[in-house]
């Protein structure tokens, strides 16, 4: 029996082949009873759409040249509202969306999640006044939670989150692979040489990460003998934190940390330490700004072009924020090399500790 075709749902409805299509794809041009009514009679008749024909349409369509489909908001979830422009990672993130944005033939109206004179109506009618299909949350790095009063915009319209798993909502989301990046880093550490590595974390942020940061750590960790594996320094921020630093590198010893911060630099030379010929140091978070600093590279801006790809995929399923099944998609991080870790000596098989290069600030705090 030959696989049913749009023509022959087209006929058994009384509709246009294009409007099947339309329907079938979740188009915002097809009242949605009549998508229900189209999806119903495709189920029912065993329709099944021919992923061949499907990705050569998908072509044709992007090959067409550029033009602006629809808005979508670019909301700053940071508690700073210069966050977009001043902060040194979230300006990343936000490249990343206005670029894969601007390929898609979308454009993107700015606004700030905590404006305290914009309620969820307010926020609705706005949106809904300027043809914005859906939302891209950047920069929550303080919290989990979105504010509860604006729940009915993300039960409304899709929505993306970039950088942290929301709860209460739990929206679909993007950000690097914290776990998978710090395990990476454990072991390069590990084939560099280093047998006891340490991490220096705040708890807030590793709370903020679902304890992902901590957990590859971790991990990591057990490839050690008991007596080689060093607890987490998690009380990163506030007063005295570098003689207490000071007090956890004495007693544990590490040959070499992981850290997001780059107050520890500092901290390290102040103990009396030289990087790295005593000790390495890693960031988890790599920077242009710093690149004599070996870490671990997040690529931010791929997560910013990940997100919009994800809002635009649930604009064209007619899906909204809160979903019953959230999904996350996650992006791989990639080691960065810099003056700040020895060098693996490969006459001998061992290490050595490298050498300065010129005007590099290795040994000085950041």
């Amino acid at each position: 029996m030959p696989r049913p075709t749009l023509k022959d749902i087209a006929r058994e409805l009384g509709y246009s082949k294009n409007t099947i299509s339309l329907a079938l794809r979740g188009s915002s041009q097809i009242p949605a009873a009549t998508i229900k009514r189209i999806r119903a009679a495709a189920d029912r008749l065993g329709y099944r759409p021919n992923a061949i024909v499907s990705q050569l349409m998908a072509q044709l369509r992007s090959a067409r040249t550029s033009r602006l489909q629809a808005k979508l908001a670019l909301v700053n979830a940071n508690l700073d509202p210069a966050a977009f422009k001043d902060h040194p990672t979230i300006p990343i993130y936000v490249e990343g969306c206005e670029r894969r944005a601007a390929a898609l033939g979308y454009d993107f109206d700015r606004f700030w999640l905590h404006d305290p004179e914009i309620t969820a109506e307010r926020w609705l009618r706005i949106l809904g006044a300027r043809g914005i299909k859906g939302l891209v949350l950047v920069g929550l790095m303080d919290t989990n939670h979105l504010p509860a009063q604006l729940e009915p915009v993300w039960r409304k319209l899709p929505c993306i989150v970039t950088g942290v798993r929301t709860h209460d909502p739990d929206l679909s989301y993007c950000c690097v692979d914290h776990y998978s990046l710090a395990l990476m880093a454990f072991e390069k550490a590990l084939a560099l040489g280093y047998r006891r590595p340490g991490l220096v974390l705040d708890d807030v942020i590793d709370d903020l990460v679902e304890s992902r940061f901590s957990s590859g750590y971790l991990a990591g960790q057990r490839r050690l003998p008991k007596g080689q594996q060093i607890p987490v320094f998690g009380d990163v921020t506030g007063p005295g934190r570098a003689e207490m630093f000071r007090g956890w590198l004495n007693r544990h010893r590490p040959d070499v940390v992981f850290t997001l911060y780059n107050s520890v630099l500092g901290w390290i030379k102040a103990a009396g330490r030289r990087v790295p010929d005593d000790i390495g140091v890693i960031q988890l978070e790599w920077r242009s700004s710093r690149p004599d600093v070996a870490g671990m590279h997040q690529h931010n801006l791929v997560a910013g072009e990940a997100a919009v790809d994800m809002v635009v995929s649930q604009i064209h399923n007619n899906e909204a924020g809160v979903q019953e099944f959230p999904r996350a998609t996650l992006v791989g991080a990639t080691w960065v090399d810099g003056s700040t870790v020895r060098r693996r000596d490969a006459s001998t098989g061992g290490s050595a500790a490298r050498r300065k290069a010129p005007g590099s600030s290795a040994r000085e705090g950041l």
